[in-house]
């Protein structure tokens, strides 16, 4: 059996109240202070993950940074607090070693943590993305949208993440629009899709404007924020948010019933898993980034895989070609953590049609 391990950390100070329920008694700016002296800590162990062909145990290790320190401070410092925590986990036993939310944004993408590692170490993208955009596709479908005639488009499009979204995606629709700040690499990726597909996209900064005329949006920042509100969108759009911390505002979820937001790279795990933590799914759920590294220890693949700010079309069909193989399922629609049913699907897509008389 090969072992893993998963690394975690607080986005928010909420989340550290949550497990420490002390801290709700601490003010937010010393409570992120004393964060800056605690070593890693192993949250819990993971167990019961079984495919046909294999069964694989590890373990979360928590690096105790909040997504708002990972970018404020200095970014030496917050890599050898991500190297910590993986010693940590090789400590433990773990073979291959999977990082989480952002610690796989930090600095190089893994690069540097994996060369101060005696493991392997994958930052979960390629599965991240396979799903992102399986799932998008089942939401457009189920909205009546037509995904090759659609208005479709890419926060985020020069992160790793989002850029090889886009050239996935302009292999199957016809109006695609990639939005980024840095206009230079807009340009150099949309190049790279016209020489592949033949088709050329739109780039854009980011827009209010143009995101309302968008059909189904995939977004994919490493903003600490919500950026996206409910007045950023069109009636009946399909919006999938791969991005932790969010990029869309929960008052989406409250005051827009004519929009389908769901949340990308949640996976059904097979077996019996206990992940023995809560981090906001069911039992038996997970985000496809971690379910990316419970992938490559079934299949015994421990080797360093996703990696760096680069990401090819061929990682993500090796990925999801092992998830197939052992079981892992995109697990329908969610939203904001909770399921998203067919008949609440069908009622947003006719309050979508009201208002667009």
């Amino acid at each position: 059996m090969h072992r893993f391990a998963f690394m975690i950390h607080p986005l928010n100070i909420e989340n550290v109240a949550n497990k420490f329920p002390v801290a709700r008694y601490i003010p937010p700016k010393l409570m992120e202070r004393a964060l800056c002296y605690l070593p890693p800590v192993k949250a819990s162990h993971i167990t019961g993950i079984r495919s046909t062909y294999a069964e694989t145990e590890g373990w979360f290790v928590a690096c105790l940074l909040t997504s708002r320190q990972m970018v404020t401070l200095p970014e030496d410092y917050v890599i050898k607090k991500i190297i910590r925590a993986g010693l940590k986990a090789q400590k433990m036993g773990a073979e291959i070693l999977g990082l989480g939310a952002m610690t796989s944004v930090v600095g190089d993408a893994g690069i540097t943590v994996s060369r101060n590692l005696d493991i392997a170490v994958t930052t979960g993208n390629s599965y991240t993305v396979a799903t992102a955009i399986e799932a998008t596709e089942k939401a457009a479908k189920s909205m009546g949208i037509n995904l090759f005639d659609a208005e479709v488009a890419v926060i985020g499009a020069t992160g790793s993440i989002g850029a090889v979204c886009a050239k996935i995606l302009a292999r199957n629709c016809n109006n695609l629009t990639l939005i980024a700040r840095n206009q230079k690499k807009l340009n150099s990726i949309a190049g790279e899709i016209k020489d592949t597909t033949g088709l050329k996209v739109k780039t854009t900064s980011y827009s209010r404007e143009v995101l309302r005329k968008i059909d189904v949006i995939i977004t994919v920042t490493s903003s600490v924020d919500a950026f996206i509100e409910p007045e950023d969108l069109k009636p009946g759009a399909v919006v999938c948010d791969v991005a932790r911390p969010r990029d869309v505002s929960k008052r989406v979820a409250e005051v827009r019933d004519d929009v389908l937001v769901i949340d990308g790279g949640v996976v059904k795990v097979p077996g019996n898993v206990n992940f023995n933590l809560n981090f906001g799914y069911p039992p038996g759920l997970s985000y496809a980034c971690m379910a990316e590294t419970m992938i490559l220890a079934l299949e015994g693949k421990i080797e360093n895989f996703t990696l760096g700010r680069d990401l090819t079309v061929e990682q993500i069909d090796t990925i999801n070609k092992l998830a197939k193989k052992h079981g892992f399922k995109v697990a329908g629609f969610r939203s904001f953590e909770l399921p998203v049913s067919e008949e609440k699907v069908e009622t947003i897509r006719q309050r979508a049609k009201l208002k667009a008389v």
